[in-house]
């Protein structure tokens, strides 16, 4: 056992279907996620980050150590997001506000989402951020990239790396970010917005 550990998802495996299968799950979680903890586990005995956070981890190391940290946080952030069969709708609130003031409207800021997930070269995440004056910003991530890096913070993401699509879409990336708005909580991501 390192100094990270693999988070508890919040739901039970099945609980995202038919959006995210027990299948992605298993895998996606399971195995990269895991693999993911293992690795910094592994890298971090000597090096100058053996007490540092996941965030200072991301915003201060390069090479493996920023890759499999990046991958932590960012998972952790996305399977956090979730909520199964019961996702709560965005009833507006702060971020409710805030996406209308940015974008217009809900539908004009999901339909540039989508469209900067699906245009993402490669493997990386789409991104909702505020920056520190409470605007909202889409950012497009490559690889373990992650908005902290630009001093965001980060709020919702979906991730477009094939593992956490393939078993459910194959190569229909739109299709599966088009589908996970059912599954969102937003009321967790009022509370990134708000802390």
């Amino acid at each position: 056992m390192g100094k990270f550990e693999l988070m508890a998802l919040p739901y039970e495996a099945d609980a995202l279907e038919p959006v995210i299968s027990r299948d992605t799950i298993s895998f996606h979680y399971g195995k990269h996620l895991a693999a993911y903890v293992n690795n910094l586990n592994a890298l971090l005995p000597g090096s100058r980050f053996e007490e540092a956070s996941l965030e200072e981890i991301v915003c201060k190391a390069s090479g493996g150590i920023l890759n499999n940290a990046g991958q932590i946080l960012n998972h952790e952030l996305y399977f956090g997001q979730f909520r199964g069969k019961e996702a709560s709708p965005l009833k507006g609130g702060l971020v409710g506000s805030a996406i209308k003031r940015d974008f217009g409207s809900f539908e004009a800021f999901k339909d540039e989402f989508q469209k900067k997930g699906a245009t993402l070269f490669g493997s990386g995440w789409v991104w909702l951020s505020a920056d520190k004056d409470g605007k909202l910003v889409i950012t497009q991530e490559p690889n373990a990239a992650n908005p902290v890096q630009r001093g965001l913070k980060p709020l919702l993401t979906f991730d477009v790396w094939e593992h956490a699509y393939y078993l459910d879409y194959q190569n229909r990336r739109p299709d599966h970010l088009a589908a996970l708005w059912q599954i969102i909580d937003w009321d967790v991501i009022e509370k990134r917005y708000r802390s």
